[in-house]
């Protein structure tokens, strides 16, 4: 592999890091403030990609559609809390797990049949078209350099509404001590769902984000879930800072391994194998540096301090 080659391949994972970050940011807050799973928090990220390409063709424009479908993603995400998840937070993580598998049951056949199955193109931007040399010779897209800029100017901001507002502290003190907050005249319920709204919310803005990058297709959700609830493990359950450097950290993992684990296989296989091989053992590669990292850190890299 060239060094042109590595230096994209990098550049990919640590946009496709940041969009996980968007995705894991609200997980993690509904997971470590509520101890609520959910599974279906894929499934908003998909939601979040439709009605960012239905809002674009609808008015011709990518910003509009992103910002009429940042707002349609926290309704949605408040809609399936009311209906289905706050009857859930009082039961076990069992009921939450199967309640949620069947909201992404349902959720996918109903992108189905309001959009059909065939995959969504969604155009670039003409802001963000074209490429930026990043070393002679070598463009990069902008619109993903635009990605990777704005993940990690929702990091810092995410950050500090956590770590330095009212609004954060509460979080951070209903998810240590929910009763007390409740003692101190503060509607946790209340709380809760602000949390989960904003999770979603956060998980459609980076299914918007990715319309261009990738198909916007059933299902999509799926895939980034399970790679979602690799980075909150890693990073420790309930820790933004945790969050988003293990984000960074599988997506390089994750993008570095498929590109470069075929041919270092070719070094012991002749070329046929070599692919399949490479592609089996990059396929893994995410979960054993979580099991490396889990067995020097339990609680993850960055633990939430309890107390």
């Amino acid at each position: 592999m060239t060094t042109q080659l590595l230096l994209v391949q990098a550049l990919n994972g640590l946009q496709l890091g940041v969009l996980l970050f968007l995705v894991a940011a609200g997980l993690t807050l509904v997971f470590g403030v509520m101890d609520f799973i959910n599974l279906a928090h894929g499934v908003q990220y998909m939601l979040g990609a439709y009605l960012g390409a239905a809002f674009a063709a609808a008015t011709g424009s990518f910003w509009l559609g992103l910002a009429l479908a940042l707002p349609a993603a926290l309704a949605a995400g408040l809609l399936l809390e009311l209906l289905v998840f706050r009857h859930l937070y009082d039961r076990d993580h069992l009921s939450q797990v199967l309640a949620t598998f069947g909201v992404i049951l349902v959720l996918n056949e109903g992108v189905k049949v309001v959009w059909g199955a065939a995959p969504l193109q969604v155009p670039i931007p003409p802001l963000l078209e074209g490429g930026i040399e990043i070393m002679p010779g070598l463009q990069y897209p902008i619109y993903r350099v635009a990605v990777l800029g704005a993940g990690i100017a929702t990091a810092g901001l995410l950050w500090w509404l956590v770590e330095r507002t009212r609004a954060g502290m509460l979080v951070r003190a209903g998810a240590t001590n929910p009763a007390m907050v409740s003692a101190l005249g503060v509607d946790v319920r209340q709380l809760f769902t602000m949390v989960f709204a904003f999770g979603a919310m956060l998980a459609g803005f980076a299914g918007v984000l990715a319309g261009p990058i990738f198909s916007v297709e059933p299902g999509m959700g799926d895939n980034v879930l399970i790679l979602a609830f690799v980075v909150i493990v890693i990073g420790g359950i309930g820790s933004i800072r945790g969050a988003f450097v293990a984000a960074l950290l599988v997506g390089l993992i994750d993008t570095l391994g498929k590109s470069l684990m075929p041919d270092l296989m070719r070094l012991f296989l002749d070329a046929s194998a070599a692919r399949q091989a490479g592609a089996a053992l990059a396929s893994m590669l995410v979960y054993v540096a979580m099991a490396a990292i889990l067995a020097f850190r339990p609680a993850g890299l960055f633990p939430v301090r309890a107390g």
